[in-house]
């Protein structure tokens, strides 16, 4: 296989795309150990790793931790010989490429009302100001300004206080998350996962090979307790403890303390992604769990999705010492760098004080939105609904009365071209009941009592109403 001229990961991608698409390999069938393929292509085992990540990206495989990887077992005979592209994909994947959002689509902030013009001028200021150094290799930690900017940014905002060397620029959330994992985790290794949870997350440590220990999460958070009982020795918990993800609950001061005593006396490590922290309604936003963190076992993981946009795919890792040049290392050998010019941009964008007006303007625009959605939705639902809504955040959970799932509910809504999603399927083991989590961020107030309307009649064969006019 060598000699040709396409990337041998992608080579060893479509040998077994094509196996599993023809049948020859079948729901269930295991694939080889990454160990045993890297040394039958005589290759480097995250050139295995390459191919069954973009596999397990599309489908076609799951990870099973220590029992390996194999074909997805929700590929049926049929499916198994049809193209990925014809095929509904995961609910953990991402929107097609240049989807447009979706009514109450969840995570997306307010495209509608993004300083665009402002941001072009930055864009194309920035664009003149290139020198040939600018277009060499970027450094794999990041621009130093935006790493500077970040580091104020979070002292100010976030009450973190760290050096700029220990922000490290990463490919959104996620990019972050995989840096991490690369660095501590062992296949085998138990992780804490919120119990429910951030699907893109649960999908990441399953593919990476931990051991879930599903902690259940009530009114005040994550039970640390409960991590405690089923996983003393685990080496990672990932946790949203300003605005916990779906629910929306805060982690409480106790638990937090206890957490940061849990991780300090089993030597694991704490990813905290806060990934909204920034919109909260009532009063200033709640401090970030790593400005408790004086042992420096608080792993920072923030974004630029949800407070500037989701195609820049910019996130950034506050980092402690100890851990810092292997995740470096890791961020060398994985990505490379990122766009200078991007990096260049938003680093403008946090120094020049836009990112904080603009950031001001959208508290102000969500808690208007959310509040319109609300009366909207009270209106046409009535007694039939309940509105669980929390101090901040991007989205609400409704529950609704009677006995219609949540999955069903979703599946109306999605066919009307809403982005809701279930409550149900974001726990794993643990019943947080029925609900529909609906994003209020991208939606108008002007927009809020036409979609309720639209939603309520989408949902009426499941819950025996008539529309209301």
């Amino acid at each position: 296989m060598r000699g040709q001229a396409e990337p041998l990961y992608r080579q060893i991608y479509d040998r077994f795309r094509r196996a599993i698409s023809s049948g020859q390999l079948k729901p269930g069938d295991r694939l080889p150990s990454v160990r045993d393929l890297a040394e039958e292509f005589a290759t480097a085992r995250g050139t295995v790793d390459a191919a069954y990540a973009m596999l397990a990206g599309e489908g076609y495989v799951v990870s099973r931790g220590p029992a390996g990887t194999i074909v997805s077992p929700e590929l049926n005979d049929v499916a198994a010989t049809e193209p990925i592209a014809g095929r509904r994909v995961s609910s953990a994947a991402y929107p097609p490429e240049r989807a447009e959002p979706k009514p109450l689509q969840l995570g997306l902030p307010g495209l509608d009302v993004f300083p665009r013009k402002l941001w072009a001028h930055v864009v194309a200021r920035e664009a003149r100001r290139l020198s040939p150094a600018d277009m060499t290799y970027p450094d794999p930690a990041g621009l130093r300004s935006l790493r500077e900017a970040v580091a104020a940014y979070l002292a100010s905002s976030r009450g973190i206080a760290c050096e700029w060397r220990q922000i490290v620029i990463t490919n959104g959330f996620q990019g972050g998350l995989n840096l991490v994992l690369r660095v501590l985790l062992r296949r085998g290794d138990r992780v804490w996962i919120e119990d429910p949870c951030f699907p893109p997350v649960r999908a990441a440590l399953e593919f990476a090979g931990a051991e879930l220990t599903p902690v259940e999460v009530d009114t005040d958070g994550m039970d640390v307790s409960d991590g405690v009982r089923q996983a003393p020795n685990a080496r990672i918990a990932v946790v949203t403890p300003s605005h916990q993800s779906p629910l929306g609950v805060s982690l409480s001061l106790s638990r937090r303390l206890a957490l940061l005593h849990w991780a300090n006396e089993a030597d694991a490590y704490v990813v905290e992604d806060d990934y909204d922290s920034e919109f909260r309604f009532v009063g200033r936003p709640l401090p970030a769990l790593k400005s408790l963190d004086r042992e420096q076992r608080v792993i920072y993981a923030g974004t630029f999705s949800k407070t500037l946009f989701p195609s820049l795919r910019l996130g950034y890792l506050v980092v402690p010492d100890r851990l810092l040049n292997a995740v470096i290392e890791a961020s060398t050998w994985q990505a490379s760098g990122h766009c200078l010019m991007q990096q260049r941009i938003v680093a403008a964008f946090l120094t020049e004080g836009h990112f904080g007006r603009h950031l001001k303007r959208m508290r102000k625009l969500y808690a208007a939105r959310r509040a319109a959605l609300i009366d909207a939705l009270n209106a046409k639902f009535g007694k039939r609904i309940e509105i669980e809504s929390q101090p901040g955040g991007m989205h609400l959970l409704v529950r609704f009365e009677g006995r219609a799932k949540d999955l069903d509910l979703a599946r109306l809504a999605q066919a009307a071209g809403f982005g809701a999603e279930p409550l149900s399927k974001r726990a794993i083991k643990h019943d947080f009941g029925q609900g529909l989590l609906l994003g209020f961020t991208n939606l108008p107030q002007s927009e809020a009592p036409r979609i309720a309307q639209s939603l309520r009649r989408a949902l009426e064969p499941k819950m025996g109403v008539r529309s209301r006019h």
